[in-house]
């Protein structure tokens, strides 16, 4: 489920979402599976996220050192930076946020975050639906009693 894409998993909820109308027993009995396989594709994301979440605290303090020359020669090349993060710029300790903005490696973090959020945002989406599916099941039942007549 760590291979999931917020793409895979609309595609798949787009067929377990629907409502077999005329087996309505079968639909009812397949929500705890349902709900077990959604559920648990959101832990997982929820995981990812912390995941990534602490590997940005980390590059974050990564670069503020970098930024702040307090990185030796063999730290900078062991991650693969240029010596000057600022291309003999000089800078002000202010202006590092726009510097931590515009940084590839960051920004790559925080799209990974942010899609995941999305991600978990419908998975709970998904979820909660699962839970009150039952509730829909128990209309279309009450419904069709009532146009017969019940």
């Amino acid at each position: 489920m760590n291979d999931w894409t917020l793409t895979r998993i609309q595609n798949e909820w787009e067929k377990d979402c629907v409502i077999d109308d005329i087996e309505l027993d079968r639909s009812s009995l397949q929500i705890p599976k349902l709900h077990a396989k959604y559920a648990s594709a959101l832990s997982h994301k929820k995981l990812a996220l912390i995941k990534y979440e602490n590997e940005l605290k980390d590059t974050l303090k990564d670069k503020w050192l970098w930024f702040s020359g307090k990185l030796s020669k063999e730290e900078i090349d062991e991650k693969g930076w240029e010596f000057d993060p600022f291309n003999g710029l000089t800078v002000l300790k202010t202006d590092y946020d726009k510097f931590f903005d515009s940084d590839k490696d960051i920004r790559i973090i925080n799209d990974k975050i942010e899609y995941l959020k999305v991600t978990i945002e419908f998975l709970s989406d998904v979820v909660s639906q699962l839970t009150w599916k039952h509730q829909t099941i128990k209309n279309i039942i009450e419904w069709r009693k009532f146009m017969a007549g019940s």
